[in-house]
C-alpha cells in the first residue's frame, strides 16, 4: 500500500474564509481530519474581493508567476501571487489575481456589483466562470511546481476543480512532475447548472491547453464537462451512497443531464461516501461561542435550556423586526415578512435553506397555502434567499389570513440568525427534490431540532421515527401530513420526541463525525495511489 503523507486540496470554498454552501464545511472538516491523521494538508482557493487576507491572518508571499490563459485567437498569460495562512494545522494558500479580486461573490454577482454595472445581474453566475476555474487549477499546480512540493494525493472538489486530473496527465508543463501523484474527484452536486461545463470548445481547448482528443472525448450533451474530464483520469465519488446509486441506477439522473449514466457507459463507477460533520463547530454546550442565547448539552440529553433559544427567537419575531439588536449582533441585512405569536407551548418549525426548487421550497410554499387542519398549532420561521418567484410566493403565503402570527419569512442570510433558528426549533423542514448529502439535518440534530425530510439522496440517513420524520412524494399534502405528525408528537408524546432527539445525536457520533468518515476517504486515496 502506498504511503500517503501530503495532501493537496482544491476547492472554491473553505469555512471561515469563503463559503456559499455545504462545500465549505466539508472541505474544512475533511482537511482538518486529514491533519489529525498525520497528513501534511495544503488547501488552495481563490482570494475573492470580499476576503481581507491580512485581517484573516494571512501573509503575502514574496513571489509570483505567470499562468498560460490563452483565448482561441490570442496567446495570453495572467499573473498570480499567493497569500499563506494556517488554520488548525491546515496550510492554506489564497490565489491573488485580478480575475478573482474583482469578484464580490464566490459564484455569482452581488447586489453591489449590479448597482455598479447593470450588466452583472445579482444572483447570476460570473460570465468568466470557466476561466476562473482554470486559473485556480493551473495556479495550484504551478504552486506545487514552484515550491517543488509533490503531493501524494490531490483531492478535487466539484466541477470547479475537476479538470486537474486531466491537466496532470495531458499537459506538458505538469505531466512529469505529477507522474506519481494520484487524484480523486468529489462531486458535491451533479445537478444541471453545477457542472461548470463550457460549450465553446475552441475556447475550452485554448484555455485548458488540453489536446482536441481530450476535449472531444469529455463531452456531455455537446459541452466540455469537467465531471466527465476528471473521472476519466481519476476515481470519483459523490457525497452519499444513496445519491451515487440514484445517479447511476435511477431516472433521477435526468436532473444531472444523465451524467451518472454517461459515466456508467464509460465503465466509471460513482462511489458514495456520506459527508461527515464537524461537531465542534455546532456544539451547543458553548452557547457563547456558537452565538446562541444559552448553552445546552444535547450529547447528554439535556435539551431543557433550548427553550431559551425559542423564547429569544419568538420574542425577536413578534414584531417582525429582525433589524433589532440581539446579543450584540444586527440582522439588518434580513427582510422580514410576517410575525410569530409568542407561543412556546406549540412546536416551532424552522427552515434555513436556499429558496429554490431543488430544496423543495415551492413544495413547502404550496403546503402552507391552505390551513390543512393544523390551525394555530405551530409556528414556522424560514430564513434564506434564492429564486425571486419562490421568494415572492413565500411572502404571499406569510400574508394569508390563516398564517397570520404563525409563519414568518426572513429573506437574506445572517450566520448568527441561522444558528438561532437551528437551536430554537423543534422540527427542521427539508423538503428537497434531490439532495446529494445534506448537512443541515446534521446541524439541526446536534441542536435537538428533529428533521422532517423528503426521502431522497443523502437524506435517507434520516429514519422515520428514529432520528427524524420522513415523507416520500413531492406532493405538498405529504409534507403537511408529516408536519401534522410532528405537532401530535410535540403535544401528545414528548417522550417520543426526547428519544428521537437523543438517538439523532448518538447516530451522528457513531457514524458521521469527520474522524469516522475520513477513514473512508483515506481508503479511497490509497486505492487511487495503488492504481497508478
Amino acid at each position: 500500500m502506498a504511503e500517503l503523507n501530503r495532501a493537496l486540496v482544491l476547492s472554491r470554498e473553505y469555512a471561515g474564509i469563503a463559503g456559499a454552501g455545504g462545500v465549505q464545511d466539508v472541505v474544512k472538516g475533511l482537511s482538518e481530519a486529514l491533519v489529525r491523521n498525520g497528513m501534511e494538508t495544503v488547501v488552495v482557493l481563490p482570494r475573492y474581493g470580499f476576503v481581507e487576507p491580512e485581517k484573516a491572518g494571512f501573509d503575502r508571499m514574496p513571489w509570483s508567476f505567470s499562468v498560460d490563459m490563452n483565448y482561441a485567437a490570442e496567446e495570453r498569460t495572467e499573473e498570480v501571487s499567493f497569500w499563506q495562512g494556517e488554520r488548525n494545522g491546515v496550510r492554506l494558500y489564497l490565489v491573488e489575481s485580478q480575475r478573482f479580486a474583482e469578484k464580490g461573490g464566490i459564484y455569482t454577482y452581488t447586489k453591489e456589483e449590479e448597482e455598479a454595472d447593470p450588466s452583472k445581474h445579482r444572483g447570476t453566475g460570473h460570465v468568466d466562470y470557466f476561466a476562473m476555474n482554470i486559473l485556480h487549477q493551473k495556479a495550484a499546480l504551478g504552486l506545487c511546481l514552484y515550491q517543488q512540493w509533490r503531493p501524494d494525493i490531490i483531492h478535487c472538489h466539484d466541477g470547479h476543480t475537476a479538470i486537474v486530473p486531466a491537466l496532470m496527465r495531458e499537459h506538458d508543463g505538469f505531466r512529469q512532475f505529477f507522474m506519481r501523484s494520484p487524484a480523486v474527484v468529489t462531486i458535491h452536486n451533479a445537478g444541471v447548472g453545477y457542472h461548470q461545463e463550457v460549450g465553446d470548445l475552441p475556447f475550452a481547448k485554448a484555455v485548458t491547453g488540453l489536446p482536441w482528443s481530450v476535449i472531444y472525448g469529455c463531452l456531455l450533451n455537446g459541452a466540455f464537462d469537467p465531471f466527465i474530464a476528471g473521472p476519466t483520469y481519476a476515481p470519483v465519488n459523490t457525497v452519499s451512497e444513496n445519491y451515487a446509486r440514484e445517479l447511476q441506477e435511477t431516472e433521477l439522473d435526468a436532473l444531472t443531464g444523465w451524467l451518472g449514466h454517461a459515466l456508467k457507459d464509460r465503465g466509471i463507477v460513482l462511489e458514495g461516501i456520506t459527508n461527515g460533520i464537524d461537531v465542534a463547530s455546532f456544539d451547543p454546550r458553548d452557547g457563547e461561542k456558537l452565538g446562541i442565547p444559552c448553552s445546552f448539552d444535547s450529547f447528554s440529553g439535556d435539551f431543557g435550556p433550548k427553550i431559551e433559544c425559542k423564547r429569544a427567537l419568538l420574542s425577536l419575531l413578534q414584531s417582525g423586526d429582525a433589524s433589532v439588536e440581539f446579543m450584540a449582533g444586527s440582522f439588518s441585512s434580513v427582510n422580514v415578512y410576517g410575525t410569530l405569536e409568542y407561543r412556546p407551548d406549540i412546536p416551532l418549525f424552522t427552515v434555513v435553506s436556499r429558496l429554490t426548487e431543488q430544496k423543495g421550497m415551492d413544495i413547502l410554499g404550496r403546503a402552507l397555502e391552505s390551513d390543512s387542519g393544523m390551525g394555530k398549532q405551530f409556528n414556522l420561521a424560514i430564513l434564506g434567499s434564492g429564486k425571486p418567484d419562490i421568494e415572492q410566493h413565500l411572502q404571499h403565503v406569510a400574508s394569508l389570513p390563516h398564517n397570520k402570527g404563525r409563519v414568518c419569512i426572513m429573506l437574506g442570510y445572517h450566520e448568527k440568525l441561522a444558528k438561532l433558528l437551528y437551536a430554537a426549533g423543534d422540527f427542521f423542514i427539508i423538503p428537497s427534490r434531490y439532495e446529494p448529502c445534506g448537512l443541515t439535518d446534521f446541524i439541526a440534530q446536534l441542536m435537538g431540532n428533529i428533521p422532517i425530510v423528503r426521502h431522497t439522496g443523502g437524506l435517507v440517513k434520516v429514519k422515520d421515527w428514529l432520528n427524524g420524520l420522513v415523507f416520500r412524494s413531492e406532493e405538498p399534502s405529504d409534507l403537511t401530513a408529516s408536519m401534522n405528525r410532528a405537532v401530535a408528537i410535540y403535544s401528545e408524546a414528548p417522550g417520543t420526541l426526547y428519544a428521537m432527539q437523543k438517538q439523532a445525536v448518538q447516530i451522528i457520533m457513531e457514524k458521521y463525525t469527520w474522524d469516522k468518515v475520513v477513514l473512508k476517504y483515506l481508503d479511497l486515496y490509497h486505492r487511487a495511489a495503488d492504481s497508478i
